[in-house]
């Protein structure tokens, strides 16, 4: 999903065995961020996702090649990672999701921007959002998305994207053990990791579509607002529901305040 509409990063693009080369510093902060990402995500990310961490085998000392990762998800749900620009346009976008695979720009972000990125790396698309790809009902959720995103027309898209930045990047799931997170946003990045979970200051709903397509976000901040689901049926379920008509209700309805500052 394109985040900006320039970009200072550029693809490294994959050679004729499907390999993209990267310097020996750019693997360095792969290794920092996943050696402490690591760390961090103990005790506040759901077990899932910790079985796809576990299931990937992800290097811990380079960034791994698009085509080692998609080697074990189409395995597992039958998902690919796809070697895409930095920035890809929302019909691209839902376009690979309807076809089971996931995009990822083959760079990594530098290392004076190594705590946060707006733009989504490969650290943020492997790290952050693969290992929930090993699960099924997940997995089924965002083919799913995709396949609606391609339908959509453009004003149904930006609600669309709501949904996917409240699930798929920043979303809460209720487990046995407290809440924890499962979004791809949060899972690959150091500070949101800690905060979404145990800071007093974000809100915490319980996930309803409505509320979800109708609350506007900001991508460069902390996130205000997270919605929780209780588990990734409930993803699956919603939408094999009649997803668009909520998404039309919502237009027609409005969006909420904003409970933050707006870009100037």
């Amino acid at each position: 999903m394109s985040y900006k509409k320039t970009s200072t990063y550029v693809a490294r693009p994959i050679d004729e065995k499907g390999v993209a080369h990267y310097t020996s510093e750019e693997n360095a902060i792969w290794e920092e961020l996943y050696q402490r990402q690591t760390k961090i995500i103990q005790g506040r990310s759901c077990d899932e996702y910790i079985k796809g961490i576990e299931l990937l085998k992800l290097p811990h000392d380079r960034i791994p090649q698009c085509f080692e990762v998609s080697n074990v998800l189409k395995k597992i749900t039958g998902w690919q990672l796809e070697p895409v620009p930095a920035l890809i346009p929302f019909e691209n976008f839902f376009q690979l999701l309807a076809n089971r695979k996931f995009p990822a720009a083959t760079f990594i972000r530098r290392k004076e921007e190594i705590d946060y990125l707006q733009e989504p790396d490969m650290f943020h698309e492997v790290y952050g959002h693969c290992p929930m790809l090993t699960n099924q009902a997940y997995a089924d959720f965002t083919h799913t998305y995709g396949k609606l995103g391609l339908k959509a027309n453009p004003a149904e898209r930006a609600l669309l994207a709501r949904l996917f930045w409240f699930t798929n990047e920043f979303g809460l799931i209720n487990t046995p053990k407290g809440i924890r997170a499962y979004g791809g946003g949060i899972l690959s990045s150091m500070n949101e990791t800690v905060y979404c979970v145990e800071s007093e200051i974000p809100e915490r709903k319980p996930f309803e579509v409505m509320e979800a397509l109708r609350t506007p976000y900001r991508i460069d901040i902390l996130q205000p607002i997270y919605f929780v689901i209780n588990s990734f049926d409930d993803l699956f379920k919603l939408v094999n529901s009649d997803l668009m008509s909520l998404v039309r209700e919502a237009q027609r309805l409005g969006d909420y305040t904003p409970v933050f500052k707006m870009e100037s």
